[in-house]
């Protein structure tokens, strides 16, 4: 029988040894990304300029640059944005709030939680057949139309919204689960209803954890590549979608969602671009690549960012 004194020890040193790991594990983590950044910089910096930014791809290395593939990751997310967030924060409102508990909500809460660590090349698969195939048999070949979806900025967009709604339902779940249960009996007992208490309570005081998990969400959808490679984003586009109320060069006005059934590339798929051609001293697509990863992983950083701060300040504000 080991003592007292032997237990506390013994425990002491297991945590000893937990925050070391964790420590050094910690360090490896900030070292990898160190090392990434660096190569990128060291590769890439001096090639960002204004002329990189405003330009479009070129054939040439030193012409091209990332104009269309920036303007498209930001139609792309603002289509995500406008659909994931609302239905997401609702979904997970009615999940937390309103939904029974029985065997129909936790199914529900199961599948939620699976299809959050699926494959993101699965929603491409699935966009491709149930947005691009299936609404062409619906509607016909109609590419001019927002009804015939196809590889558009619309799809795009959508695909990514499947992608992270689970990750915003469950971020708005979490956010909700963490406001005492006082705050609910407190304003039932003023004689509040469901929906004053999730709208004049719950909702402002979950504000931070919501804002975190959305803005983590979109994050993750700008890198991704490979569920809009599936669904038939271009790799070479030198144009820009038409601008709401713009003119054509019939002389015609275009609408002001005419740019939703425009096709597009983002970003990443410049990047994979770039990185598959083969590269010279005078034609050196890699150093693009890297201008272009550099700038990526700085968007990422900033919007990780943003969501840190306003959860710092959205705690600083609401006291319980």
């Amino acid at each position: 029988m080991l003592s007292t004194e032997q237990v506390i020890r013994r425990g002491q040193m297991r945590d000893r040894v937990f925050s070391i790991l964790g420590v050094a594990l910690t360090i490896l983590c900030l070292g990898v990304l160190a090392i990434l950044l660096v190569n990128l910089c060291r590769e890439g910096l001096a090639r960002i300029d204004w002329q990189f930014l405003t330009t479009f791809p070129s054939r040439r290395a030193a012409k091209a640059g990332i104009f269309s593939a920036w303007v498209g990751s930001a139609l792309v997310m603002l289509v995500t944005g406008l659909t994931a967030i609302p239905l997401g924060v609702a979904a997970g409102v009615y999940l937390e709030e309103y939904g029974r508990r029985n065997w129909f909500t936790s199914l529900i809460e199961i599948n939620i939680a699976n299809l959050a660590g699926v494959p993101s090349i699965i929603y491409g698969l699935m966009a491709l057949g149930l947005l691009i195939y299936k609404w062409e048999d619906w509607f016909g070949d109609k590419t001019d139309s927002i009804a015939g979806l196809g590889q558009s900025i619309i799809t795009g967009g959508l695909t990514l919204a499947f992608l992270i709604l689970p990750i915003v339902i469950v971020a708005t779940r979490e956010a909700l689960r963490a406001i005492p249960q006082h705050m609910r009996e407190a304003a039932y007992a003023l004689g509040a209803s469901r929906w004053q208490v999730v709208k004049d309570h719950l909702l402002p005081y979950s504000t931070g954890g919501i804002s975190t998990g959305v803005i983590i969400a979109l994050s993750r959808a700008i890198g991704e590549t490979a569920p809009l490679v599936t669904i038939g984003a271009l790799t070479y586009i030198a144009f820009l979608p038409p601008a709401p109320f713009s003119h054509t060069e019939s002389g015609q006005m275009v609408g002001p969602f005419a740019w939703l059934s425009s096709p597009f590339t983002v970003l990443p798929i410049q990047m994979f671009n770039w990185v598959s051609r083969p590269s010279s001293d005078d034609n050196n697509f890699a150093v693009n690549a890297a201008a272009a990863g550099i700038i990526l992983m700085l968007v990422t950083l900033t919007m990780n960012t943003v969501a840190i701060v306003i959860r710092a300040r959205v705690r600083k504000k609401v006291k319980w």
